[in-house]
């Protein structure tokens, strides 16, 4: 008989989160119950992106937004401390005074800011910039601050500086070392450096020591005095970023061995110098070095899980390579980036104008690259960090490298052994195999099957670039086709039907194709007429022929041979008269009703001669039968916003109402979902749809590109701070260009990982408008709201189009007597719900084509 043991996990940060997930999903809990014990008030969450915490909010960042792991038997505890260890009795005490037995206890508590003794350092004001905490402390002193200061121009100094920047207060860098991420870059690369971020308004001082922080009267900082300079600098706010020092307080105070510079000693498995007890990520000193990433920890968190399994893996030591946008800067160092390699060579390319600094350290004959630093265009990262950590060969004129036309990785053949992902330690051989084995063909799929890309995202371009190369080794060329019946892309299509202005299918089939089409060619150029001359999908001379199932009825057909409608509420709003009619054609038709997740009520089991019906009560009563089913715009969710949530700032539900009544109808290559939240709580889920809008007290922030579904993406930032009129147009822009330009079924998020310049790019045709698009883009828009109608009362309006729903076109009024329910819950469910759909017995008879 198993008896379970006991897992204490001391510290709820990035790493101990991923020691869960990988104790989860290693099998780990089949031993052992896990209990975790963080201080924070919030579960785990995102601190690399901490600073976009003022346009996202804690929920995006958060790893657990539930707060609890789907394994129940992984406890969390959160505002709670470990605040002893008695090794002995292998138990520690909580900061509530409750104690807990462990067989196991993994000690994950990660760093503190390191704050240097300077006079004033407890005045009011003063921040360290480390947790939503005090970020939220920062944007609370903000409010009445014109100037602020960051002590400390290293990565996270840069990125407070940003937080500050972002909250429009003055903002001063004041950094001891003679440049900027001194530990990184050298000279020129940080002067490089400095001249983007002064460009953006910002205060750069180096080579300055603090002397002290001076306060007012009332105990807040007035200004900051600098050694050897009369003149101080008036600042409100001062956030100290000078490093961190690991966090092994309890590891001493229990007897453990700790590293002369702080950190506690670990074997290469992750064991202190007892057995029973564990140190992942910075509180942990490998060989008594601390690793200040979080890839690093990353490590170590599956080496401690590897090790509990009695498995081999070893911590080896870590690529302490980075890559990071630093206020909107491009900026990455790697390997032996100050070449200290005796006989090392450093080639470099400048461009002052540009604001481009490119540095490769090669060994003595230029035959292996040792490291590099990158900063205005860090886009050849990718290719050169990996070149480092295998040792591959250079190619013959390495500059090409660094060039502005540099090489891609299919030319220089990266070698299997190379890490790709650094944060998930993932080789290309790795990624390789498993694209081979899960049959990827787009980059999302690789992302979810390897892991690769899902962290600092930094390697998502090589990923790509290794897809691609897959797919053609196994002789599977890259293929842009739409379908056997046309050699073009949807976007090749669309354009020749912009251009040519054909309206019917024949036309193009017979002008730039072969054979009579298929159902993959005939619904795409069924999209592309109606998204540019939105006529009724049940014309007979344009795209009756052409439609499949569901809009060829105007409604979802279900698995037993019936229909689904669901009336368009534009941004969940109904009045109780409406929700009323709902109910009284749900009863008097029979149906089956439900609560959708997008803020609508489906009713189910229509046959086909009722949906008429149907439709024309809705229509009578003041609603659209709505599109549920396929590829258009589906619904534009909202909250309440203003009007009623303590917390909203804007008129969400208003505006999600004019976004889903502007874009209704709107064919494209996918489905597409939109939502609006009335504040950075996101109770709409904005940012998990293709378009997403966040209220901000200064007006709209604009996500794009986002998901669910089998592989969710989160949208991403196209614009912040909108009023009501740039977004429409940043919207129209999006959309258009998106439905121009995406390949069949391509999502827009899919779409965006495949644009050349992925969001950058976005940005340029959007909101820089540098293809010249703008005003077409908003044409076309504006002819789409412009010649919008209700498809579903047209048909009624229109004797032939109805002739189409009946069962039996012999028999108009015989329903099909293949359909019949049961009851389940006090509603209709379809019979022999496993069997195959029905079709036969009803299409081919009722449905002329």
């Amino acid at each position: 008989m198993s008896i379970r043991k006991t897992l204490v996990v001391a510290g709820h940060g990035m790493v101990g989160h991923r020691f869960v997930q990988a104790a989860i999903e290693r099998g780990l809990t089949e031993r052992y119950d896990i209990v975790i014990a963080g201080e924070e008030s919030r579960a785990a969450y995102d601190r690399v992106a901490l600073t976009s915490f003022f346009e996202v909010g804690a929920d995006a960042l958060s790893f657990l937004p539930e707060g609890v792991y789907e394994d129940p038997r992984v406890k969390l505890l959160v505002d709670t401390e470990v605040t002893s260890v008695d090794r002995d009795a292998q138990r520690v005490t909580f900061s509530n005074g409750e104690t807990q037995a462990y067989d196991v206890l993994v000690l994950a508590t990660g760093a503190a800011p390191f704050v240097p003794p300077v006079p004033g350092k407890d005045l009011e004001n003063v921040f360290v910039y480390r947790t939503i905490d005090d970020l939220e402390a920062i944007r609370e002193a903000s409010k009445t601050a014109k100037a602020g200061v960051v002590i400390g121009g290293g990565l996270l100094g840069l990125e407070a500086a940003n937080a500050l920047h972002q909250l429009e207060v003055e903002t001063h860098v004041v950094e001891l070392a003679p440049r900027l991420m001194a530990v990184q870059i050298d000279d020129a690369g940080g002067a490089t450096l400095k001249r983007h971020i002064e460009k953006l308004g910002l205060k750069v001082h180096t080579g300055v020591m603090t002397e002290l922080i001076d306060g007012d009267d009332d105990g807040k900082v007035s200004a900051l005095k600098f050694k050897d300079n009369d003149e101080p600098l008036e600042v409100e706010i001062v956030v100290f970023s000078a490093g961190i020092r690991p966090r092994d307080i309890l590891a001493r105070e229990s007897g453990l061995d700790v590293a002369e510079r702080g950190g506690i000693l670990v074997d290469p498995q992750m064991r202190t110098s007892d057995s029973n007890i564990f140190a992942i990520g910075e509180c942990a000193a490998p060989e008594g070095r601390m690793y200040g990433l979080v890839a690093p920890g990353y490590q170590m968190a599956e080496v401690a899980v590897d090790a509990l399994l009695e498995g081999p893996g070893e911590f080896t030591g870590a690529d302490m390579s980075t890559k990071l946008k630093l206020l909107g800067v491009d900026v990455a160092s790697f390997g032996d980036a100050f070449a200290t390699t005796e006989g090392s060579l450093e080639l470099v390319f400048a461009d002052a104008v540009g604001g481009v600094y490119k540095k490769l350290v090669v060994n003595e004959d230029a035959t292996q690259l040792l490291g590099g630093i990158l900063v205005g265009d860090a886009s050849a990262y990718g290719i050169l960090r990996p070149m480092v950590s295998s040792g591959m060969a250079l190619p013959e004129n390495p500059e090409e490298l660094i060039l502005p036309a540099s090489r891609g990785t299919a030319q220089i053949g990266m070698p299997d052994e190379a890490v790709v992902c650094s944060c998930n330690n993932i080789t290309k051989g790795t990624i390789c195999g498993i694209i081979d084995e899960q049959g990827c063909v787009d980059l999302p799929c690789a992302k979810a099957c390897t892991k690769a890309g899902t962290v600092c995202g930094s390697c998502v371009p090589i990923v790509k670039n290794l897809l691609t190369e897959r797919m053609e080794a196994a002789g599977k060329t890259v293929n842009k086709a739409i379908c056997e019946h046309f050699s073009y892309s949807r976007q090749e299509l669309f354009d020749l039907v912009q251009v040519h202005q054909y309206k019917r299918f024949d036309d193009i089939i017979e002008a730039h194709g072969t054979g009579r089409g298929c159902d993959i060619c005939k619904p795409a150029i069924a999209s592309i007429l109606a998204s540019q001359f939105n006529g009724h999908v049940l014309d007979k001379q344009t795209t009756a022929s052409l439609q499949d199932t569901n809009d060829a009825y105007l409604a979802n057909l279900q698995k037993n041979g019936t229909y689904s409608v669901v009336p368009r509420i534009p941004g969940g709003e109904i009045t109780p008269e409406g929700l009323i009619v709902i109910g009284e054609v749900a009863r008097d038709f029979g149906l089956y009703t439900k609560i959708t997740g997008g803020q609508r009520i489906d009713m189910f089991g229509a046959r086909m001669e009722q949906l008429p019906a149907i439709w024309s009560r809705l229509v009578d009563a003041g609603f659209e039968s709505g599109h549920a089913y396929g590829k258009s715009l589906r619904t534009v969710k909202s909250c309440v916003g203003k009007t009623w949530c303590r917390f909203g700032v804007q008129d969400s539900t208003q505006l999600a109402i004019d976004l889903e009544l502007r874009y209704r109808g709107l064919r494209s290559p996918h489905k597409l979902k939109g939502a609006v939240s009335g504040c950075a709580r996101e109770c709409a889920e904005a940012r998990g749809k293709d378009f997403g809008v966040i209220a901000t007290d200064k007006g709209w922030n604009l996500y794009v590109a986002g998901n669910g579904g089998m592989v969710p993406a989160h949208a991403q930032l196209l614009a912040g701070d909108l009023d009501t009129e740039t977004l429409y147009r940043y919207l129209d822009r999006f959309l258009m260009y998106y439905i121009r330009t995406a390949d069949r079924l391509q999502r827009t998020s899919t779409w965006l990982a495949a644009l050349d310049g992925g969001m950058d790019r976005l940005k340029a045709i959007v909101i820089d408008d540098e293809l010249g698009l703008g005003e077409e883009l908003e044409a076309e828009m504006s002819r789409h709201v412009d010649t919008y109608f209700d498809e579903w009362k047209a048909t009624l309006e229109d004797p032939e189009k109805l002739a189409r729903f009946v069962s039996f076109i012999n028999a108009p009024e015989t329903p099909d007597p293949n359909i019949s329910f049961d009851t389940e819950r006090g509603q209709i469910v379809p019979v022999n719900h496993d069997e195959p759909v029905v079709l036969g017995s009803t299409i081919p008879v009722g449905a002329p084509q």
